[in-house]
């Protein structure tokens, strides 16, 4: 490992690897053989574990055959779903439609009845009225899921290089993505060179209390640090309210010290949140130890105020909006520049001053300039109240505009300005980025995927793939959506359709009675399903489209009922795409397309989308910050960004752009950027739809 210490002997790390490792691999269509289980095979113990793989998941290994063991079979049943608890209506989605409406709501009128009325919540309900249901034979078609089997020595480097990936990435990680770095660090003592997502340093630095990781951080971090400790130990979100126990106090004014040292003091920055600093010095009673300390405590207690924002925003308001960049530039950078590049266009006076503005967004921060070209790619100029979205301890806050404030929101620009920013920011892409990867073949399906710019509030596991990433469905085919779960009585999945205007029809528990049909679906509320309840959605994209003709997307979100998290109980979400037949068991494991752990800190999860018109899974995946136990009673508008991301930025563009030269088969190239399985040219390397951290890597400019 590059510029890490060296790791611990196997033997003093154990003899079986670490879940989160092989849960992640699994995920890169890896499985590992673990030492422990390979001295007690059986003579034919390969054959017939690839035999089971095949006939119960569709499960093909394409290497490592001979490293097969026993232990796969209920690994990968964990992984895809195999023992997966009945619906309340047994034989959906055939049986559903047999019944009439009154019978459907008299149903679930019963089964809330015996559980909330009476307080039964001993055993999850059933559907009274269904008659004794024969399933047939499974007769499906099936897209079989190609696997590789590593031996434990050859993942542990897989897992090396998957953590460097991950921690060259600017951006915050999915909560999976963070255990793997910090188990990865924990298990091998390994220190990075370089972190470079202060969000990452932040929780490894909570984590693990190793000062050395400071270095990766500068003063105004310590901000960041403190919001971070008080909501993971404290359960607080307002840095105005300070009670840190002494431990913590102590730590804090070590991470202080460390920096003061270092001489990573960044005081300007510091100044445009000095009523926390002034907080938090106090509540630390906080005495400077090296002249640097002093000096900074001097100046967050006295009066003048070197915020670059605050001269920033003075002179905007002279309406000097050249001096303004220029200020900006110099104290915080072009990111900085970038960042509020709306703003500064909004403001400007004339043609020369779009030039000057433009002129000036020259970086090399990739990460922003993508964010900033899908934003003006997709700009409406004619937008209402628009949904400002952002994320804070791993979960999307949502705050939508008042018609009130969007009267009085001047960062307004025209469709033009828009077009003309998008061109500019282009070519700064193509410039920071373009020629770093050699000859490159792109699949030209890579095209419906999205880059993984925004991973943080996601949930990970098989199949999921980054934000606004485009499936087909395939003609006829259904989606059958579901959820799953034990230590709670009640998670409801529900789907909200979204028209043109922004209006919502809401198919859940509440409206399905009336709606059952062979457009959507749905297997019945499951209360009381502590020690295991289900929940399903079947969804005909070409029915539902000519029986709802005004909406456009389709919304699926899980929301806990009862009153808990996520994070409080065990709980998947997924999708199978099915034949309208309808053979087999409910649950079929060889159908699953993604089955993946919802356990986000909040009640509420935004799982995917569907878009009506052109027959397409969307990937969504946001972790909500809401308490809501009812779907539908917020707006979704936000969302319907992620419909667009393909149409400006994708992985064939952004891979185009890498390229030294693009060629038109895998047979010359030097990279291979594929979603199919194949027999590649020896030494060329491969990155795949899933491979977020190649991309992340890359969009850090960390590989090229």
């Amino acid at each position: 490992m590059a510029g890490g210490t060296a790791a611990r002997p196997a033997a003093q790390r154990g003899t079986e690897m670490r879940r989160y490792f092989r849960d992640y691999l699994f995920q890169k269509h890896i499985l590992v053989a673990e030492r422990k289980d390979l001295p007690e095979r059986q003579e034919d113990e390969a054959f017939a574990v690839l035999f089971a793989l095949a006939s119960l998941f569709g499960v093909r290994i394409t290497e490592g055959e001979q490293l097969a063991t026993r232990a796969m079979i209920s690994f990968v049943s964990q992984q895809l779903g195999e023992n997966v608890p009945e619906p309340f209506y047994r034989g959906f989605p055939e049986s559903v439609r047999e019944l009439c409406a009154e019978e459907l709501l008299y149903d679930q009128l019963l089964h809330y009845i015996r559980t909330y009325g009476l307080g039964d919540f001993s055993e999850a309900g059933h559907s009274v009225y269904e008659e004794t249901f024969e399933r047939t034979a499974f007769r499906e078609g099936v897209q079989v899921k190609n696997f590789v089997i590593l031996d434990e020595d050859s993942a542990e480097r897989k897992m090396a290089q998957l953590t460097e990936d991950l921690l060259a990435g600017t951006r915050p990680l999915s909560e999976q993505q963070y255990a793997v770095v910090l188990h990865h660090l924990e298990d091998f003592g390994y220190q990075p060179p370089r972190i470079a997502s202060k969000n990452t340093a932040v929780r490894l630095l909570l984590d693990l209390r190793d000062p050395r990781l400071a270095r990766h951080l500068m003063l105004s971090d310590v901000i960041r640090l403190t919001e971070e400790l008080q909501y993971r130990k404290y359960h607080k979100e307002n840095i105005r309210s300070l009670n840190l126990q002494n431990r913590d106090r102590k730590f804090l004014t070590e991470v202080m010290e460390t920096l003061f040292e270092a001489g990573r003091c960044d005081t300007e920055t510091c100044f445009e949140k000095r009523d926390a600093w002034n907080g938090l010095l106090h509540h630390l009673h906080y005495r400077p130890k090296t002249e640097a300390g002093r000096a900074f405590t001097d100046l967050m207690r006295g009066k003048e105020n070197r915020s670059v924002y605050a001269a920033f925003e003075r002179h905007m308001a002279e309406g000097d909006v050249r001096e303004a960049l220029l200020c900006l530039q110099r104290g915080k950078g072009s990111g900085a520049v970038l960042r509020n590049l709306q703003y500064l266009l909004s403001r400007c006076g004339s043609e020369e001053d779009v030039a000057f503005v433009l002129h000036h967004t020259d970086t090399r921060n990739v990460i922003v300039l993508l964010q900033l070209l899908i934003r003006y790619g997709t700009y409406d100029p004619e937008e209402g109240a628009r949904a400002f979205t952002f994320s804070k301890f791993n979960r999307l806050l949502v705050h939508q505009e008042t018609e009130a404030e969007s009267t009085r929101r001047r960062s307004r620009i025209g469709a033009e300005r828009a077009q003309q920013a998008a061109g500019v920011l282009y070519e700064q892409l193509r410039k920071a980025v373009g020629g770093s990867l050699g000859k490159v073949y792109i699949d030209p399906d890579m095209r419906r995927y999205a880059l993984p710019l925004q991973e943080s509030t996601s949930q990970g596991g098989y199949g999921v793939l980054p934000k606004g990433t485009r499936l087909p469905i395939g003609e006829g085919k259904i989606i059958r959506a579901f959820t799953y779960w034990e230590g709670v009585d009640d998670i409801d999945l529900s789907v909200i359709g979204i028209d043109g205007k922004g209006g919502q029809t809401e198919f859940s528990w509440r409206t399905m009675a009336l709606r059952q049909m062979g457009a959507i679906t749905y297997s019945g509320d499951q209360t009381s399903g502590f020690y295991g309840g289900s929940e399903y959605f079947d969804i005909h994209a070409e029915q539902f489209r000519k029986r709802w003709p005004a909406v456009r997307y389709l919304i699926l979100c899980d929301n806990v009922y009862s009153d808990k998290r996520f994070s409080d109980c065990l709980c998947k979400a997924g999708y199978m795409v099915r034949d309208k037949k309808g053979s087999g068991k409910v649950f079929e494991p060889k159908t699953v397309r993604s089955a993946f752990r919802v356990d986000c800190d909040s009640r509420f999860a935004y799982l995917f989308g569907i878009d009506l018109e052109t027959r397409e899974f969307v990937w969504l995946n946001e972790a909500r910050n809401s308490g809501a136990a009812v779907a539908g009673t917020t707006s979704l508008d936000f969302l319907k960004e992620y419909f667009h991301t393909t149409e400006v930025m994708n992985q064939y563009t952004f891979f185009e752009l890498l390229a030294r030269e693009t060629v038109g088969s895998p047979e010359e190239a030097e990279v291979i950027v594929t979603d199919k399985d194949g027999t590649w040219p020896e030494g060329a390397e491969v990155i795949r739809e899933y491979d977020f951290e190649k991309t992340m890597a890359l969009m850090n400019g960390s590989r090229g």
